[in-house]
């Protein structure tokens, strides 16, 4: 054990787990949690181990206040990376400092104010589709919606029962694969000899081919979108050079998984959760009946507060992205706990929006606690977006779909729901499996 003031779950307790923990490692979290406390270590096999932490501290000392001294743990540089390239999500360093710089200019509110109209057209269109009064499964449908929004956004490409669906299928072929490999890092030899990581890897490069094939046609035309392809093509490092083909289909690649599918479960969650609380949904409805039609990108966040309020507390109890992990680089201590350069440390964010030190009535769905007056208290244990310079370079772009989503649908129908409880799916994201619901005209 490298760290006596760190307890450990043994291999042993891994390996007899490994069929639930495929399934859904959270009650296994959970149960380690409760009975060792805020930390601990999890024996993975061939004397590889990871430090799993609730600390809400810990989180903000090696995401934000010592960030300098942990990079993205190999989970991301290395095994996501290969499947999605070495893009803002999955790169260190350097590299990773020199494309946030160029990057995010295009993610400014100023700029995504151009892509308001685009945003809210494909939300319309979208919303267009439901049938009301049939009970559906909401996740597929947002999933859709979500995906449609990126691909007008980023590329501003319509031909969404191809290319883009294809694309959709890629990334998510990829995503089953490397959670196979994470949840069940002894089996990793067998994935390689029966063929099942060559084959992801073949899939992805089909997903390039078609990414590439779509820049090669913008560079050659003389049209102008003002999308996000249009800017990062436009964006120049400071030595005046721009991205390769290579860089854009890394980022291209991250930006239509990170910014569909967070979206897409947490509008979900969101959905079922005021579906179960009619009465949260008519306070929503009473602040969204006067919607405004031509509200601006920047008006939205602030003439709905209630509404943003709602989107912030299902990111607390479902936070899409569930977990993030570190890799020291070098050595450094946290309150007593002493941590080796090579550490692997996996954030628990799902834990850490549950803990009863941190959160009254932590599994209760009360937007009141992200009043303005009451904001400041949940700082430093709120992490829907991650900390510190790695913060998802999206949430503002995220924040204002979403608002646009849950206003447009709650004015239009009263959504209800049979499902007193959900099943959660946790993959690279967090995903409900059961959210059912039935949109009534109102």
């Amino acid at each position: 054990m490298k760290n006596k003031h760190i307890p450990v779950v043994t291999f042993f307790k891994v390996y007899a787990n490994a069929r639930r923990i495929l399934k859904n490692p959270l009650p296994f979290h959970r149960e380690n949690f409760e009975k060792h406390g805020d930390i601990f270590e999890v024996q993975l096999g061939r004397k590889k181990s990871a430090i799993f932490t609730r600390n809400a501290g810990l989180t903000k000392h090696i995401l934000q206040k010592q960030h300098r001294k942990y990079f993205k743990s190999d989970l991301q540089s290395k095994d996501l990376a290969k499947y999605i390239g070495e893009g803002l999500l999955t790169s260190n360093g350097e590299k990773w400092l020199r494309q946030r710089r160029l990057i995010q200019p295009a993610f400014h509110k100023k700029k995504l104010q151009t892509l308001a109209a685009t945003i809210k057209n494909e939300v319309k269109y979208e919303l267009s589709k439901i049938q009301p009064g049939k009970t559906i499964e909401v996740l597929p449908f947002m999933s859709d919606l979500a995906f449609r929004v990126v691909a007008k956004s980023l590329l501003s490409y319509t031909d969404v029962g191809n290319t883009i669906s294809r694309l959709q299928e890629i990334t998510e072929e990829a995503q089953k694969t490397l959670i196979k490999e994470i949840r069940q890092p002894y089996k990793k030899w067998w994935f390689y000899l029966s063929g099942k990581i060559k084959n992801t890897l073949k899939t992805t490069e089909e997903g390039r081919n078609l990414l590439n094939a779509i820049i090669e046609e913008r560079k050659c035309s003389s049209e102008k979108y003002d999308d996000l392809l249009d800017m990062l093509l436009e964006s120049r490092y400071e030595d005046g050079t721009m991205m390769d083909n290579e860089q854009l289909i890394d980022e291209i690649m991250i930006l239509f998984i990170a910014g569909h599918e967070t979206t897409a479960n947490t509008l979900s969650f969101v959905l079922w959760l005021l579906a179960l609380h009619p009465d949260i949904q008519n306070r929503v409805l009473e602040e969204v009946s006067d919607m405004d039609e031509e509200i601006s990108f920047m008006d939205q966040f602030t003439k709905y507060p209630y509404t943003k309020q709602c989107i912030e507390e299902a990111m607390r109890l479902y936070p899409p992205a569930y977990f993030s992990d570190r890799k020291a680089v070098e050595d450094d201590e946290y309150q007593g706990f002493k941590f080796q350069k090579g550490d692997t440390i996996l954030i628990s964010f799902y834990e850490i929006h549950r803990h009863a030190d941190f959160w009254e009535d932590p599994n209760t769905f009360n937007p009141d606690r992200f009043k303005a007056e009451k904001r400041k208290k949940h700082s430093d244990c709120y992490f829907p977006f991650g900390a510190g310079p790695r913060m998802c370079i999206g949430n503002n772009f995220a924040m204002f779909e979403m608002i646009l989503v849950v206003s447009e649908l709650v004015k239009k129908y009263q959504i209800t729901t049979n499902n007193n409880t959900v099943e959660i799916q946790p993959l690279i994201t967090l995903k409900p499996v059961n959210a059912n619901l039935k949109f009534i005209k109102r």
